[in-house]
This record gives C-alpha cells, sequence and structure tokens, in this order.
C-alpha cells in the first residue's frame, strides 16, 4: 500500500478558504490579429450608424409629412435665379414652412430635388407638408391667372389692355394687324412675355377661322377668309346680343347681294378714329358722307379690313347668317333693334324708337330747385353740324360690361329718318 500524504491540520476558517485557482488560459493568437480587432470596429461603427440612419429616416418622414404651418391656402412667388436658401428664406418668411428653414433645405435634399426647384408663382394649400410643398415647386404648378379680352376691340385697344396688366412682362415690337387676334379668356401665369401673348391670341384666330370657313355657307358674298373677319367685325361693332347676331349678318349679306351700301355706323368711326376704335360722341352729318376707304356709306361692298377683333361667334354669324329679306335694322329701345325688309316699315321703327326717345327724355326732365338756376332742357338742339337724332336711351352692353348709348344718324340730305341698316355705338 502507498502511503498517504500526511494530512496538515487546517483550521475551520483555513478549511473554508478556496484553493488557489488556476491562471486563465492564455489569448489565441488570433484573437489577438488587428485584423480582427479592425473588423470587430468597423461592424461596431456601422451598426450605430444604421441605428442613426433609421432613426433619422423615421424623424425625417415625420417632418416631411407633418402638416404645415399654413392656417389659410397663400399664393406665393419665387423670383428667378433664385437658390435653394433664398427659396427657403422665402417660404419661411411667408409661413408657408417652419421657422428652421434647415429642416426644409434637408427635405429638398434628401428628395434629391435641389434641381429640378422651378421660380414661378405657386398656390400652398392649407397645412402644406413639406412634401406637397417641395412637390408643388418641382412639379411647376405655377398660378394661372384669366385675363379676358372683350369682342370687338381694335388691335390697338388690346395692346393697351396688355400693356396695363402687371402680371405681363416685356413689350411688344408693333400693333398686330386688325382681326388677327381672336377675343377670349385666357390663362396665363405670371411672368408671361406679351409677345407671347399675341402670339398665342394670333393662333387661336387662326385655328377657329380655319374651323368656322370650313363650315360657312357656300352661298355667302364672301371670297376669303379676310372678307369673312372684316363682315365679322362689322357684326361684333352692330349687336351684342347673340340671338340678333346671325340676324345682323343676314342684312348685310343681303345687302352685299342686292349691291347695296352697307351704311354701317362703325365703319365711319373707324375712318376717324382707326384702331383707337371709339369717337367719344357722336358722328357729325358731315362725317356720314366723308370719304373714307372704311366709310361704307361711301364705299360699296366691304371695308378694305376688318374694323375690330370679332370673336368666335359673330364669326360663325358672318359664315351662317339667318335666311331672311331684312335689309334695314333699327335700335328699338329696348337694348335690342328692330329688323324689316322694306323702307316703309322701316321708317315706322325709326319713327316708333323717336317717340320712345322722346317720352324718356319727358319723363327725366325735373324741375329745378329754387336755390338752384334754371335747368337746361333735357335735349338740347344739336349743332347744326351734328347727327340729326339725338342718342337713343337703349343702352348696350357688350362683354365687358359696359354699358353704351346708341345713336340713330340720318344722311345729311334726307328730309326723312336715315334708310340705313342700323345704328351703332358713338362713344
Amino acid at each position: 500500500m502507498s502511503e498517504r500524504p500526511p494530512i496538515s491540520p487546517r483550521s475551520p476558517r483555513a478549511a473554508l478558504e478556496p484553493e488557489q485557482l488556476p491562471p486563465p488560459p492564455k489569448r489565441s493568437d488570433h484573437a489577438r490579429n488587428p485584423l480582427v480587432i479592425i473588423g470587430n470596429a468597423i461592424i461596431t461603427i456601422l451598426l450605430i450608424v444604421m441605428l442613426g440612419a433609421g432613426g433619422i429616416y423615421v424623424y425625417g418622414k415625420q417632418k416631411i409629412e407633418a402638416a404645415g404651418p399654413l392656417t389659410e391656402d397663400k399664393v406665393v412667388n419665387i423670383p428667378q435665379r433664385a437658390g435653394l436658401g433664398d427659396i427657403a428664406e422665402i417660404l419661411q418668411r411667408e409661413g408657408v414652412i417652419e421657422n428652421n428653414r434647415w429642416v426644409f433645405i434637408g427635405s429638398v435634399l434628401a428628395l434629391k430635388a435641389r434641381a429640378d426647384l422651378k421660380p414661378g408663382e405657386y398656390a400652398f394649400q392649407k397645412n402644406a407638408s413639406l412634401r406637397d410643398v417641395i412637390g408643388t415647386i418641382v412639379e411647376g404648378k405655377v398660378v394661372q391667372h384669366a385675363v379676358t379680352i372683350p369682342e370687338g376691340l381694335t388691335s390697338e385697344q388690346i395692346v393697351a389692355r396688355l400693356s396695363e396688366n402687371n402680371i405681363f412682362t416685356g413689350g411688344l415690337r408693333e400693333i398686330p394687324r386688325e382681326g388677327t387676334l381672336l377675343p377670349e379668356t385666357y390663362k396665363f401665369p405670371r411672368g408671361t412675355q406679351r409677345e407671347q401673348v399675341i402670339t398665342r391670341m394670333q393662333q387661336a384666330q387662326k385655328r377657329v377661322l380655319s374651323e368656322v370657313w370650313e363650315r360657312r355657307n357656300p352661298e355667302i358674298p364672301v371670297k376669303t377668309p379676310e372678307q369673312l373677319v372684316t363682315l365679322a367685325s362689322l357684326i361684333e361693332k352692330e349687336t351684342s346680343k347673340p340671338d340678333e347676331r346671325t340676324r345682323v349678318a343676314s342684312v348685310f349679306v343681303n345687302r352685299l347681294q342686292k349691291k347695296m351700301k352697307l351704311q354701317s355706323d362703325p365703319t365711319i368711326i373707324y375712318g376717324l378714329v382707326g384702331g383707337k376704335g371709339t369717337l367719344g360722341r357722336p358722328i357729325k352729318r358731315s362725317e356720314i358722307t366723308q370719304p373714307s376707304p372704311y366709310n361704307t356709306y361711301v364705299i360699296e361692298g366691304l371695308p378694305p379690313g376688318p374694323i375690330s377683333n370679332p370673336g368666335r361667334a359673330s364669326l360663325e354669324a358672318a359664315a351662317n347668317p339667318a335666311r331672311t329679306r331684312d335689309l334695314y335694322f333699327v335700335a328699338d329701345g329696348t337694348g335690342g333693334h328692330a329688323f324689316s325688309d322694306s323702307y316703309d316699315q322701316h321708317l315706322k321703327n325709326v319713327a316708333k324708337l323717336r317717340a320712345q326717345e322722346r317720352q324718356i327724355q319727358n319723363d327725366t326732365v325735373e324741375p329745378a330747385e329754387e336755390s338752384q338756376p334754371a335747368a337746361a332742357p333735357a335735349a338740347a338742339a344739336p349743332d347744326a353740324n351734328a347727327s340729326a337724332a339725338p342718342p337713343a336711351a337703349a343702352p348696350k352692353g357688350g362683354k365687358n360690361g359696359a354699358q353704351k348709348k346708341r345713336s340713330r344718324n340720318a344722311p345729311a340730305n334726307a328730309a326723312a329718318p336715315a334708310a340705313t341698316p342700323g345704328a351703332t355705338d358713338q362713344d
């Protein structure tokens, strides 16, 4: 038997103490490799970056989609050559975005939209989010301004209107030819060049004229589209009532076919003032027979060109007039006209109008107050060289809402009322 080692006596306290632990194992050479250490560091950094990016993405998404500060719809103009910082400043000043414009700049960069931001006038809706604001500017959804050009204006008058409208920019090299512009309601963004406006109106007129010319009645006594525009311009100036246009057209067509002078007062006015369009007073008796290339009391047939820019309705009336025997028309005192196919009936219509005018003049005369000097008569005697008849009381309302007085002119060498087809504006 082998002998056991002697047991050393131990105190109870010593017996409770653990025996000496073995030393820890040595770290492997692989774990101490620099590549492993660098790889672990990179993985750790990537995890931190990914967690941070995820947090930023969630925060950014919430900010981009969140309702904006606008309390009501608002229109904001972003000028040309405005940079990203300028746009952010404008939107912040106008209350479209929050006070921290860096959120907007960061959102634009995050959406990769910096190069797509466009200048212009934009309408932002109430509580528009950053995504909505940026999307509106990127898509170029600029505000469109409605511009209405009334029928019957001359080219000079249309150019004056465009020059006074501050949504347009740039000048015009020349006044377009009469009758080449289509009166209509157009929509343009702020900053549109006036030359572009004229070009668009001319293109619209060519398109409409081509459509109307193709559908014309082949029996009308006009040979070219230009003559159709000229006839339509007379119709446009003679009446603003839609239901009368084709009948006024029939009067002129019947007169052309019978080789009768058209005797249209607006042609006298155009011959006197040209593109200005308005005379500002009644036509004088001497002006009725005053030679002019446009005075249809003197010349045969149509004038050499349009006297205004007619609208689509007048072009269609000229191309397809009503089938009547009418040769005359005169204001009926209610804003329309009384038509007739005989001179005798025309004289009766004129007499009826005169009676209405006298009645209206009598009804409008008021006694002067005691403290005031005597009032002038309601209808003063006309000048020796003025029109033989006073202005009629019937108003004529154009498309622009203006109310115009109509007057009747008698030829200087006739004692009876004129046998002209109708009367027209004198202002």
